[in-house]
């Protein structure tokens, strides 16, 4: 039996593909995937991520908590509001899920887990509690009581969108920079996002989302589903985990260094493998030069050795196939590689991975 967001009846009212996403009965479109894409580069759309999980820490221990169970450093986090994205890491240094932090007071936080790892999250989280015996309590958003939808708005006209539907979030969230979030009421609204856009993600309460959805809709913004998401994250250069990287893969070699504070003492959990292995693979985009769909798996040839892709896909914004891929530490931005497709090596072009964002592209 699949799980259902409380949005799942308003999908099927707008007559959208419904499709299995790591057990959840979601949208993958709402007719034109190519359409819902551009609607979001060029104007508004919005997306259901009631399956993502919040969770809210609370107690005396908050800080220090996360301080060992994150690679990035929640000291960073100063002002009221401030997010962070940061992976959380097993021993080995593979990457249990990548998440956002949200500091509220030393005593409270809320974090964003990806949907398919929420329950393993939860129970890791909860054991490294107990191993050292920190004073926080961490209780899930996304089922049964107080539980909390997610819809994210984005685009170049989120803001105005969101501000005529929820006139009485404006003045809390029109100076938001990004990666901040403000409590308005029962309103979390977030200045993070998916799509390499501008936009709000906004969490309530679960009874409130159909028709603050509904409502979005009548103001324009285009209902958008999983396809669209995926181009458009892929495009911004951002990983989808499961995809890009899983408690397998080092942070080091998923392009998620930058998240990786390893320059102080503060030490936390694979801290000490990932000193011993180091980065072994690059994090770098691919442009197919020759007719194709690049995709995940495929393997990559170059001169320095084989890499592989860890997403790829055909970008509405460039008109191009493009891809996120692991390749070895000796290519460059720039170089020329070949990608195995169904036998057939295809030439590709290695560039900075990210690929669009703000409407445009950047490559």
């Amino acid at each position: 039996m699949l799980k259902q967001t409380v949005l799942n009846a308003a999908h099927r009212a707008l007559g959208a593909r419904m499709v299995d996403f790591g057990g959840w009965d979601m949208p993958v479109n709402y007719g034109s995937q190519i359409e819902e894409h551009h609607a979001v580069r060029k104007d508004c759309g919005m997306f259901d991520v009631s399956h993502m999980c919040p969770v809210d820490l609370v107690g005396a221990d908050c800080r220090p908590f996360l301080s060992r169970l994150v690679a990035n450093d929640v000291a960073k986090l100063t002002v009221s509001g401030k997010a962070l994205y940061a992976a959380m890491l097993n021993e080995a240094g593979g990457v249990i899920d990548d998440l956002i932090i949200y500091f509220l007071t030393d005593t409270r936080f809320r974090l964003v887990v990806n949907a398919g790892t929420a329950d393993k999250d939860l129970a890791w989280m909860q054991a490294k509690a107990a191993e050292w015996k920190m004073d926080v309590s961490i209780t899930q958003r996304r089922d049964g009581a107080g539980n909390l939808a997610i819809i994210a708005v984005q685009g170049p006209n989120a803001r105005a969108k969101v501000w005529q539907v929820l006139p009485q979030v404006k003045a809390a969230s029109e100076g938001l920079k990004p990666f901040f979030a403000a409590e308005v009421d029962q309103y979390f609204i977030a200045s993070t996002g998916y799509t390499g856009e501008d936009g709000y993600e906004i969490m309530l309460p679960a009874g409130e989302a159909e028709a603050v959805w509904n409502a979005l809709k009548a103001a324009g913004v285009a209902p958008c589903g999983l396809g669209a998401r995926d181009t458009l994250r892929l495009e911004a250069g951002m990983n989808l985990y499961g995809q890009d990287m899983d408690e397998t893969v080092s942070p080091l070699d998923a392009g998620l260094a930058w998240t990786v504070a390893m320059k102080d003492a503060r030490d936390f959990v694979g801290k000490a493998a990932l000193t011993v292995n180091g980065q072994q693979k690059q994090f770098l985009g691919l442009i197919l030069l020759d007719k194709g769909v690049l995709r995940g798996h495929q393997k990559v040839v170059t001169a320095h050795g084989d890499g592989e892709i860890t997403s790829g896909s055909f970008s509405p914004t460039l008109q191009q196939s493009i891809a996120l891929a692991r390749l070895p530490l000796g290519v460059a931005i720039g170089d020329q590689v070949e990608v195995d497709i169904r036998g057939k090596l295809l030439k590709a072009r290695v560039t900075k991975p990210v690929f669009a964002r703000n409407g445009k592209a950047v490559i």
